[in-house]
């Protein structure tokens, strides 16, 4: 049987070893050029890297519709607030139970913007939601002409959360 001299064994698989981890590694390929953006496109939120998304950035809405009662500019309102935030807002069944129930008055000035908005009320988990509602009232405006109604001009709406954090308004639940 022959013999291994294991000296010369353990030098020749060190070099081998040696040799195959300080192989040259090829060079990357050159990456591709990106295009610039878009001036005329949509602002929507992309996805990063690690999976997050940004701040959505604001829709362009169609100009509000004529109002002619209160009924309308609340629907108005309702579409408005969806339109505006597509990512963050559900149209179907409302699931049970939801994550937070806020409720705000929104005042309006003569030509439909914010001019206040009152909490009436504050879910008892979730309260950051309250400030999501509120900043997507922001958002939606303005919503319609309303001069030519009845003071106040203010109306309510419910904001109906889910776990993600999600809205539907209540006026588009009925």
């Amino acid at each position: 049987m022959p013999c291994i001299d294991t000296k010369h064994l353990s030098a020749l698989l060190g070099v081998s070893l040696i040799a195959a981890c300080s192989a040259p590694v090829p060079p990357a390929p050159p990456a591709a050029p990106v295009p610039p953006p878009a001036a005329a496109a949509p602002m929507r939120p992309t996805p990063t890297l690690q999976g997050a998304t940004p701040e959505p950035q604001p829709l362009r809405l169609a100009a509000p519709a004529v109002v002619r009662n209160w009924s309308e500019v609340r629907l108005q309102a309702a579409r408005r607030l969806v339109a505006a935030h597509p990512q963050t807002t559900y149209m179907g069944e409302v699931p049970e139970p939801l994550l937070a129930i806020p409720v705000l008055e929104i005042e309006l000035n003569g030509d439909g913007s914010v001019r206040r908005i009152d909490v009436l009320r504050v879910p008892s988990q979730a309260k950051d939601t309250v400030q999501i509602a509120m900043d997507a009232v922001r958002r939606a405006a303005p919503y319609g002409d309303v001069s030519r109604l009845p003071k106040p001009w203010h109306f309510t709406e419910t904001f109906l959360f889910d776990d993600d954090r999600k809205f539907k308004p209540r006026t588009l639940d009925r």
